[in-house]
């Protein structure tokens, strides 16, 4: 029996006032699971809102090892969820076993590497400048740290169901930083995110987390997550989608009285960019590699390869016959929504109206099943590249175009034609790609990530890790939504000037209770004052 409760979220209380009700959709099926998901009313919206302000102050107060022990709860508690959990994410999604399990193991670790983070201190950025009473004229005590912003909105993602969603790259940082947190559940996996929101409840009630640090509320259109970027409460919002959804957010953002940040991750095609030499050493091999990148996960990632582009030569046929042939070899795969499977094959088919796009190869597609993808590579020009920006536009599933550029000066022209992405790749050897220092800075210009001789696909969680872009990847480039840095997206500097020790954050008092290393008289120091 399922223990699927199918209310919202808000605070530890259940609630179900509305009469606004959707099921969850099998997308490999058709068909549709028995829960019912009640969608969240205006009142319970205002009222969960008003639960995460009064919280914030408290939660904010907690001291930072007892966040990571919320942290760490929060994995104890999915951990104990099984297979339930992983089950259900295969219905909801259609996406194979090893890849949930992977993805589910990518949550846990991205929650521990906060939990250590703020345990560890120095995302606080803790910098002291002590007075000089003597100086002309005297210099004050100063002293800066981060601190949370306040009630934190996220909107769980299509694609990942854990990593990107309830327990996420936005929720994680958010919680780490000391800002209340509420999630509008995607309604394409309603079932993961009620088991997902249950654990997080627990966890915030063992280890003693003040009502209102987290909920999440359903809805299946955008009346709720509307109403919540609106709502005055809410002091940032968290976003991972199409460019259309986070630009309307953006949008809500900015037009309130009070505007908000509103961190959006949204399209990018992660172009491609493979040098001759390096075409004619490695054809069958690179064809190989973009192949499976492309159809990884039946293309829905946003690091998905969709433009390769290369200089015309002889070589090109060779590398254009067997990367036809690797798609041809590649079956169909469920797509995580009937909306985007339909979606992707309208875009596909604009796509190939083009003038000077042809089709190069697609995948065989299983016609017995429900909302299957077939991988499809098409073929331009540089020029008819130029020409239509539809060719330019992200398409999102297995899909990807192949762009001939006439010559090394056509390469730069149609690379300057796109906007700002997640990812760029080049592939070519030390030697090769000293000879295009314009073309390396070009590309280095374009995208958060710049890869040698490897593919978008696959995001590291780690320090070193960018996760964003230039505008339209994301609505600030300056911020990642991966690895530890991203937990700057929901705090701001605050200076304390001539304040008495005993009544300053720790991190900041003479006595360094955390034992954090910090900037004292533009010194690192780790030790008492």
């Amino acid at each position: 029996m399922s223990s699927i409760q199918g209310k919202n979220y808000i605070g530890h209380q259940l609630s179900a006032t509305g009469a606004a009700t959707f099921r969850s959709y099998v997308p490999a099926t058709g068909e549709f699971l028995p829960e019912t998901f009640v969608c969240a009313t205006p009142e319970e919206v205002a009222h969960t809102m008003e639960l995460a302000k009064a919280a914030a102050p408290a939660y904010a107060a907690v001291a930072p090892a007892e966040r990571a022990a919320f942290l760490e709860a929060i994995c104890e508690e999915i951990t104990l969820l099984g297979d339930e959990l992983l089950e259900r994410a295969h219905l909801e999604t259609g996406l194979p076993m090893p890849r949930l399990q992977g993805e589910r193991a990518r949550t846990l670790n991205q929650l521990t590497q906060f939990a250590n983070l703020i345990r560890e201190g120095s995302w606080l950025q803790a910098s002291i400048d002590t007075a000089q009473p003597t100086r002309v004229p005297p210099k004050p005590d100063l002293r800066k740290i981060q601190v949370p912003l306040g009630p934190v909105v996220v909107f769980g993602s299509s694609n990942f169901p854990f990593a990107y969603s309830v327990a996420g790259v936005d929720t994680g940082p958010a919680l780490a930083a000391g800002n209340p947190v509420v999630v509008k559940a995607h309604p394409a996996h309603p079932g993961v995110s009620d088991l997902t929101a249950r654990a997080i409840v627990k966890a915030a009630q063992r280890t003693h987390m003040p009502e209102g640090t987290f909920s999440m509320l359903f809805d299946s259109g955008y009346e709720v997550g509307s109403a919540l970027v609106k709502h005055p409460a809410t002091k940032a919002v968290g976003f991972t989608g199409s460019l259309k959804g986070g630009m309307a957010l953006y949008r809500l953002g900015q037009e309130r009285e009070e505007p908000i940040p509103v961190f959006a991750e949204m399209g990018s095609v992660n172009p491609v960019v493979i040098l001759p030499e390096t075409l004619a050493q490695r054809s069958q091999e690179l064809a190989q590699t973009l192949a499976g990148s492309v159809t990884l996960g039946a293309g829905q990632f946003c690091t998905n390869p969709g433009l390769v582009f290369v200089i015309d030569s002889p070589e090109v046929t060779a590398f254009s016959q067997a990367y036809a042939s690797e798609i041809e070899a590649i079956g169909s795969a469920t797509m995580l929504t009937e909306g985007i499977c339909k979606n992707f094959y309208r875009l596909r088919e604009e796509s190939l109206s083009q003038e000077g796009a042809g089709l190069l190869a697609t995948s065989t597609l299983r016609a017995t099943a429900e909302n299957q993808s077939q991988a499809t590579i098409l073929t331009t020009t540089g020029a008819a590249f130029i020409s239509h920006p539809q060719l330019r536009e992200e398409v999102f599933g297995p899909f990807s175009i192949l762009v001939v550029c006439e010559s090394r000066e056509a390469l730069i022209t149609a690379l300057s034609q796109l906007g700002g992405q997640l990812t760029v790749s080049l592939f070519a050897d030390q030697a090769e790609a000293a000879g295009y220092p314009e073309l390396l800075t070009l590309l280095a210009q374009k995208a958060g990530r710049f890869i040698m001789n490897g593919v978008p696909t696959g995001v590291e969680v780690c320090a070193s890790m960018h996760h964003g872009g230039p505008f339209p990847a994301t609505t600030d480039a300056r911020f990642t939504s991966v690895g530890r840095d991203a937990i700057y997206r929901f705090v701001r500097p605050q200076s304390y000037q001539d304040w008495p020790d005993a009544l300053l954050p720790e991190a900041l008092q003479n006595s360094n209770p955390l034992r954090i290393l910090r900037l004292v008289n533009n010194e690192w120091s780790d030790s008492a004052l």
